[in-house]
């Protein structure tokens, strides 16, 4: 492989309205609509910074798929990710697991979306 393996993220809801609150409010960002050949897909993306280190991905709501119980998760990059987990259940989610060291390579805090999905928050301090 000569690039990073992870290209795209895509994390399934049921209620985009409700999903697209919770990551906009918890993240402090703005999330894109994007155009879908497929009426019966909806999908919101989060911001991306060309040139910068790591991915991007988008909410997707899609007939038949459901939300949360899978064994995908996302980690995403925070200053502090105690600051984005102290915002979790003010906007519907779930703290599952508090920040926590993990050692050489910074702090994790594990939580459920609005949408019932394991998502991660990952900082150096």
């Amino acid at each position: 492989m000569i690039d990073n393996p992870v290209r795209w993220f895509e994390i399934y809801v049921q209620d985009m309205a409700r999903a697209k609150s919770f990551y906009e409010s918890v993240f402090q960002v703005k999330l894109e609509k994007l155009n879908t050949p497929d009426a019966e897909i909806e999908m919101w993306a989060f911001p991306m910074q060309m040139g910068r280190m790591g991915i991007t991905g988008s909410l997707v709501k899609m007939n038949g798929v459901p939300s949360g119980g899978n064994s995908t998760l996302v980690y995403f990059a925070c200053e502090d990710c105690a600051v984005e987990a102290a915002r979790i259940a003010q906007f519907g989610g779930r703290v599952e697991r508090a920040k926590f060291s993990i050692g050489e390579y910074g702090f994790i805090a594990l939580t459920l979306d609005s949408e019932g999905n394991m998502i991660g928050l990952h900082s150096m301090q």
